[in-house]
Protein backbone atom coordinates (compact mmCIF):
# COMPACT_ATOMS: atom_id res chain seq x y z
CA UNK A 1 0.00 0.00 0.00
CA UNK A 2 2.96 2.27 0.18
CA UNK A 3 2.58 3.60 -3.51
CA UNK A 4 -0.16 5.23 -1.90
CA UNK A 5 1.00 6.84 0.91
CA UNK A 6 1.82 10.56 0.13
CA UNK A 7 3.83 11.07 3.44
CA UNK A 8 7.10 9.75 2.85
CA UNK A 9 7.46 9.85 7.09
CA UNK A 10 4.48 7.53 7.22
CA UNK A 11 5.95 5.21 5.03
CA UNK A 12 9.48 5.22 7.05
CA UNK A 13 7.42 5.05 10.34
CA UNK A 14 5.46 1.58 9.35
CA UNK A 15 8.88 0.36 8.55
CA UNK A 16 10.79 1.48 11.88
CA UNK A 17 8.19 0.28 14.34
CA UNK A 18 7.85 -2.70 12.77
CA UNK A 19 11.30 -3.28 13.10
CA UNK A 20 11.94 -1.73 16.09
CA UNK A 21 9.59 -3.33 18.18
CA UNK A 22 7.56 -6.37 15.95
CA UNK A 23 10.45 -8.18 14.73
CA UNK A 24 12.15 -9.35 17.78
CA UNK A 25 9.79 -11.03 18.41
CA UNK A 26 7.33 -12.26 15.94
CA UNK A 27 10.40 -11.76 12.75
CA UNK A 28 11.19 -15.34 12.42
CA UNK A 29 7.98 -16.56 12.33
CA UNK A 30 5.00 -17.12 9.51
CA UNK A 31 2.14 -15.44 9.52
CA UNK A 32 0.24 -18.40 10.69
CA UNK A 33 1.91 -18.76 13.72
CA UNK A 34 1.50 -15.69 15.39
CA UNK A 35 -0.49 -15.71 18.04
CA UNK A 36 -1.88 -13.24 20.61
CA UNK A 37 0.73 -13.74 23.32
CA UNK A 38 3.17 -12.57 20.44
CA UNK A 39 0.97 -9.30 20.05
CA UNK A 40 1.08 -8.34 23.75
CA UNK A 41 4.45 -9.60 24.22
CA UNK A 42 5.52 -6.64 21.99
CA UNK A 43 2.81 -4.10 23.11
CA UNK A 44 2.73 -4.01 26.92
CA UNK A 45 6.28 -2.93 27.17
CA UNK A 46 5.64 0.02 25.41
CA UNK A 47 1.87 0.68 25.94
CA UNK A 48 1.96 2.89 29.03
CA UNK A 49 5.88 4.18 28.10
CA UNK A 50 5.09 5.61 24.59
CA UNK A 51 1.21 4.50 24.07
CA UNK A 52 0.93 6.60 20.95
CA UNK A 53 3.62 4.44 19.26
CA UNK A 54 2.27 1.45 20.75
CA UNK A 55 -1.36 2.17 19.52
CA UNK A 56 -0.03 2.82 15.36
CA UNK A 57 2.18 -0.21 16.17
CA UNK A 58 -0.85 -2.17 16.84
CA UNK A 59 -2.86 -0.79 14.12
CA UNK A 60 -0.20 -1.62 11.59
CA UNK A 61 -0.12 -5.28 13.10
CA UNK A 62 -3.59 -5.75 12.43
CA UNK A 63 -3.90 -4.78 9.14
CA UNK A 64 -0.15 -6.82 8.10
CA UNK A 65 -2.03 -9.69 9.74
CA UNK A 66 -5.49 -9.01 7.74
CA UNK A 67 -3.43 -8.58 4.59
CA UNK A 68 -1.70 -12.02 5.33
CA UNK A 69 -5.11 -13.52 6.05
CA UNK A 70 -6.24 -12.13 1.98
CA UNK A 71 -3.34 -13.65 0.83
CA UNK A 72 -4.04 -17.14 2.48
CA UNK A 73 -0.73 -16.87 5.03
CA UNK A 74 -3.22 -17.89 7.67
CA UNK A 75 -6.51 -18.33 8.90
CA UNK A 76 -8.79 -17.49 12.02
CA UNK A 77 -8.99 -14.31 14.24
CA UNK A 78 -6.76 -11.23 13.91
CA UNK A 79 -4.45 -11.51 17.29
CA UNK A 80 -3.93 -8.21 16.80
CA UNK A 81 -7.79 -6.99 16.53
CA UNK A 82 -8.98 -4.24 19.17
CA UNK A 83 -12.37 -4.62 19.08
CA UNK A 84 -13.31 -7.81 21.47
CA UNK A 85 -10.03 -8.64 21.65
CA UNK A 86 -6.98 -7.18 23.03
CA UNK A 87 -9.88 -4.09 24.49
CA UNK A 88 -10.14 -7.03 27.26
CA UNK A 89 -6.77 -7.04 28.02
CA UNK A 90 -5.23 -3.62 27.62
CA UNK A 91 -6.60 -0.70 28.51
CA UNK A 92 -8.06 1.39 26.02
CA UNK A 93 -5.11 3.75 24.21
CA UNK A 94 -7.09 7.62 25.01
CA UNK A 95 -7.59 6.43 28.63
CA UNK A 96 -3.44 5.66 29.17
CA UNK A 97 -2.93 9.04 27.58
CA UNK A 98 -5.38 11.08 30.05
CA UNK A 99 -2.26 9.59 32.95
CA UNK A 100 -1.07 12.62 31.96
CA UNK A 101 3.00 14.04 30.99
CA UNK A 102 6.21 11.96 31.26
CA UNK A 103 7.35 12.75 35.18
CA UNK A 104 9.69 15.75 34.75
CA UNK A 105 12.91 16.55 37.33
CA UNK A 106 12.60 20.65 37.52
CA UNK A 107 15.54 22.00 35.56
CA UNK A 108 16.58 23.94 38.94
CA UNK A 109 17.34 20.24 40.18
CA UNK A 110 19.67 19.62 37.27
CA UNK A 111 22.84 21.07 38.88
CA UNK A 112 21.94 18.47 41.77
CA UNK A 113 20.79 15.84 40.17
CA UNK A 114 23.55 15.27 37.48
CA UNK A 115 26.59 14.79 39.87
CA UNK A 116 24.31 12.03 41.63
CA UNK A 117 23.81 10.42 38.44
CA UNK A 118 27.65 10.84 37.49
CA UNK A 119 28.59 8.18 40.41
CA UNK A 120 25.73 5.54 39.61
CA UNK A 121 27.67 2.17 38.56
CA UNK A 122 26.46 0.68 35.19
CA UNK A 123 25.52 1.23 31.65
CA UNK A 124 22.33 2.72 32.30
CA UNK A 125 23.43 5.50 34.15
CA UNK A 126 25.76 6.07 31.29
CA UNK A 127 23.14 5.74 28.72
CA UNK A 128 20.78 8.01 31.19
CA UNK A 129 23.87 10.73 30.78
CA UNK A 130 24.05 10.52 27.50
CA UNK A 131 20.13 11.28 27.13
CA UNK A 132 20.72 14.22 29.39
CA UNK A 133 23.28 15.60 27.89
CA UNK A 134 22.08 14.75 24.66
CA UNK A 135 18.46 15.52 25.03
CA UNK A 136 17.05 12.79 23.23
CA UNK A 137 15.10 9.78 23.12
CA UNK A 138 15.46 6.60 25.23
CA UNK A 139 15.10 4.28 22.20
CA UNK A 140 17.85 6.45 20.03
CA UNK A 141 20.05 6.45 23.05
CA UNK A 142 19.66 2.59 23.42
CA UNK A 143 19.66 1.52 20.15
CA UNK A 144 22.76 3.92 19.33
CA UNK A 145 25.78 2.06 17.42
CA UNK A 146 29.72 3.64 17.34
CA UNK A 147 29.34 3.69 13.53
CA UNK A 148 26.79 7.09 14.16
CA UNK A 149 29.08 8.75 16.77
CA UNK A 150 31.26 11.14 14.29
CA UNK A 151 34.23 12.26 16.75
CA UNK A 152 36.21 14.09 14.60
CA UNK A 153 32.88 16.30 13.17
CA UNK A 154 31.46 15.52 17.48
CA UNK A 155 28.60 14.64 15.96
CA UNK A 156 26.24 11.51 16.35
CA UNK A 157 24.01 10.65 13.34
CA UNK A 158 20.81 8.92 14.02
CA UNK A 159 18.93 7.65 10.86
CA UNK A 160 15.67 7.79 10.04
CA UNK A 161 14.81 4.48 10.69
CA UNK A 162 15.19 4.54 14.25
CA UNK A 163 13.56 8.30 15.01
CA UNK A 164 10.00 9.24 15.64
CA UNK A 165 9.70 11.82 12.85
CA UNK A 166 11.16 9.40 10.33
CA UNK A 167 14.04 11.81 9.65
CA UNK A 168 17.42 11.43 9.99
CA UNK A 169 18.47 13.56 12.94
CA UNK A 170 22.03 14.53 13.18
CA UNK A 171 22.69 15.58 17.52
CA UNK A 172 25.81 17.55 18.08
CA UNK A 173 28.09 16.40 20.90
CA UNK A 174 29.26 18.70 23.58
CA UNK A 175 32.90 17.98 25.06
CA UNK A 176 31.05 16.05 28.38
CA UNK A 177 28.93 14.27 25.71
CA UNK A 178 32.56 13.10 23.80
CA UNK A 179 34.26 12.72 27.01
CA UNK A 180 31.41 10.03 27.86
CA UNK A 181 31.93 8.04 24.95
CA UNK A 182 35.51 8.14 24.51
CA UNK A 183 35.49 6.01 28.22
CA UNK A 184 32.66 3.87 26.99
CA UNK A 185 34.88 3.12 23.48
CA UNK A 186 37.60 2.01 25.88
CA UNK A 187 35.20 -0.71 27.02
CA UNK A 188 33.67 -1.33 23.57
CA UNK A 189 32.27 -5.00 23.48
CA UNK A 190 30.22 -4.65 19.91
CA UNK A 191 28.12 -2.16 17.67
CA UNK A 192 25.91 -1.64 20.31
CA UNK A 193 27.48 1.41 22.30
CA UNK A 194 24.92 0.48 25.42
CA UNK A 195 25.42 -3.47 24.98
CA UNK A 196 22.81 -5.80 26.48
CA UNK A 197 22.65 -8.88 28.41
CA UNK A 198 22.08 -10.74 25.03
CA UNK A 199 24.97 -10.58 22.35
CA UNK A 200 23.62 -8.57 19.42
CA UNK A 201 21.08 -6.85 21.32
CA UNK A 202 20.85 -3.57 22.92
CA UNK A 203 20.29 -2.58 27.01
CA UNK A 204 16.75 -2.86 28.08
CA UNK A 205 14.85 -0.05 27.79
CA UNK A 206 13.98 -0.35 31.84
CA UNK A 207 17.77 0.17 32.59
CA UNK A 208 17.57 3.93 32.51
CA UNK A 209 14.32 3.96 34.87
CA UNK A 210 16.06 1.89 37.52
CA UNK A 211 18.80 4.20 37.56
CA UNK A 212 16.22 6.87 38.53
CA UNK A 213 14.33 4.73 40.82
CA UNK A 214 17.71 4.21 42.92
CA UNK A 215 18.29 7.78 42.85
CA UNK A 216 16.72 9.22 46.23
CA UNK A 217 14.62 11.91 45.84
CA UNK A 218 14.35 11.12 41.91
CA UNK A 219 12.46 7.97 41.61
CA UNK A 220 9.35 9.27 40.16
CA UNK A 221 11.15 10.67 37.19
CA UNK A 222 10.95 9.54 34.07
CA UNK A 223 14.28 9.26 31.48
CA UNK A 224 11.93 11.03 28.50
CA UNK A 225 11.05 13.68 30.85
CA UNK A 226 14.21 15.04 30.82
CA UNK A 227 13.70 15.79 27.40
CA UNK A 228 10.56 18.44 29.30
CA UNK A 229 13.41 19.73 31.56
CA UNK A 230 15.58 20.86 28.71
CA UNK A 231 12.81 22.44 26.59
CA UNK A 232 11.77 24.34 29.54
CA UNK A 233 15.06 25.50 30.86
CA UNK A 234 15.75 26.61 27.37
CA UNK A 235 12.39 28.79 27.25
CA UNK A 236 12.84 30.29 30.62
CA UNK A 237 16.65 30.43 31.27
CA UNK A 238 17.96 30.96 27.82
CA UNK A 239 17.95 33.36 24.78
CA UNK A 240 17.91 30.73 22.27
CA UNK A 241 15.20 31.15 19.95
CA UNK A 242 12.24 28.79 19.97
CA UNK A 243 12.52 26.74 16.66
CA UNK A 244 16.41 25.89 17.66
CA UNK A 245 15.10 24.10 20.66
CA UNK A 246 12.51 22.28 18.76
CA UNK A 247 15.02 21.45 16.34
CA UNK A 248 17.46 20.03 19.22
CA UNK A 249 14.23 18.11 20.49
CA UNK A 250 13.95 16.94 16.34
CA UNK A 251 10.51 18.08 16.59
CA UNK A 252 8.70 18.37 13.32
CA UNK A 253 7.72 21.99 11.98
CA UNK A 254 4.09 22.06 12.09
CA UNK A 255 3.64 24.87 9.87
CA UNK A 256 3.77 23.28 6.45
CA UNK A 257 4.86 26.52 4.69
CA UNK A 258 7.88 27.15 6.68
CA UNK A 259 8.59 23.53 7.04
CA UNK A 260 8.82 23.67 2.98
CA UNK A 261 11.58 27.15 3.24
CA UNK A 262 13.14 26.24 6.52
CA UNK A 263 15.24 23.23 5.16
CA UNK A 264 18.58 23.44 7.11
CA UNK A 265 18.83 21.75 10.44
CA UNK A 266 20.33 24.27 12.39
CA UNK A 267 23.28 22.46 13.55
CA UNK A 268 25.41 25.10 14.85
CA UNK A 269 22.98 27.04 16.67
CA UNK A 270 22.06 23.88 18.55
CA UNK A 271 26.06 23.07 19.44
CA UNK A 272 25.66 26.67 20.96
CA UNK A 273 22.71 25.61 23.00
CA UNK A 274 23.45 22.02 23.87
CA UNK A 275 26.89 23.80 25.28
CA UNK A 276 24.90 25.60 27.28
CA UNK A 277 22.92 22.91 28.64
CA UNK A 278 26.03 20.85 29.61
CA UNK A 279 27.22 23.78 31.40
CA UNK A 280 24.29 24.10 33.48
CA UNK A 281 23.94 20.78 33.95
CA UNK A 282 27.63 20.39 35.48
CA UNK A 283 27.25 23.36 36.88
CA UNK A 284 28.30 22.43 40.30
CA UNK A 285 32.04 22.12 41.51
CA UNK A 286 31.56 18.45 42.57
CA UNK A 287 30.71 16.98 38.93
CA UNK A 288 32.56 14.53 38.30
CA UNK A 289 33.37 15.66 34.73
CA UNK A 290 34.84 19.10 34.42
CA UNK A 291 34.17 20.65 30.93
CA UNK A 292 37.53 22.99 30.71
CA UNK A 293 39.56 19.49 31.54
CA UNK A 294 37.69 17.30 28.72
CA UNK A 295 37.75 20.43 26.72
CA UNK A 296 41.77 20.29 26.57
CA UNK A 297 41.70 16.72 26.19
Amino acid sequence: MAPTWKNPVHVAQWHSTLERYAFPVIGELRPAEVTTDHILKILRPIWYEITETAARLRGRLERTLDAARVLGLRDGENPARWSGHLEMVLPAYNQVRKRGHHAAVHYDSMPEFFPRLQVHDGLGARALELAVLTATRTSEVLHATWSEIDLTDRSWTVPAARMKAGAEHRVPLTEPALALLRKLASLRTGEFIFPGQKAGQPLSNMAMRMVLKRTAGYDGATPHGFRATFRTWAAEKTTHAFDVAEAALAHTQKDKTVAAYQRGDLFDKRRALMEDWASFCLSRPDSIIDQTKCAAE
